[in-house]
């Protein structure tokens, strides 16, 4: 089964985008549905079975606001670099790996305590 996370990305102007990552494939999209087709393309068939995660970017104990907040400075630079044709500096691309894989071990843990408590 492959698990998609859905993240909303709020840029510096304050517009909303969401970001779905699986694995190593990521898309971005103007909505969560956007997001998630675009990310399905990249999909091989025989991963049909698929978990979605929204998360609506409040912060928690598991994602803060700082690493929200900086994710979304880099989600930007990002766009920026993506639109003019450059790369990201490596420095910014790892930084933004790590948050993206910090956002998806807190969708993880969410999934887990929501598990226990609806398990009680």
């Amino acid at each position: 089964m492959t698990t998609v996370a859905i993240l909303p990305v709020t840029d510096l102007r304050g517009d909303v985008h969401y970001h779905a990552v699986a694995g190593a494939r990521q898309s971005e999209g103007r909505t969560a549905g956007e997001a998630l087709d675009a990310l399905t393309t990249q999909l091989p068939e025989e991963d049909s079975g698929t978990l979605v995660v929204v998360q609506h970017g409040r912060p928690d104990r598991y994602f803060n606001s700082a690493q929200q907040q900086r994710m979304a400075e880099l989600m930007e630079r990002w766009r920026s670099a993506r639109d003019s044709g450059t790369a990201l500096p490596a420095a910014d691309q790892t930084e933004l790996s790590l948050l993206i894989e910090a956002e998806l071990a807190a969708t993880t843990q969410r999934a887990a305590a929501l598990a226990d408590a609806s398990g009680r």
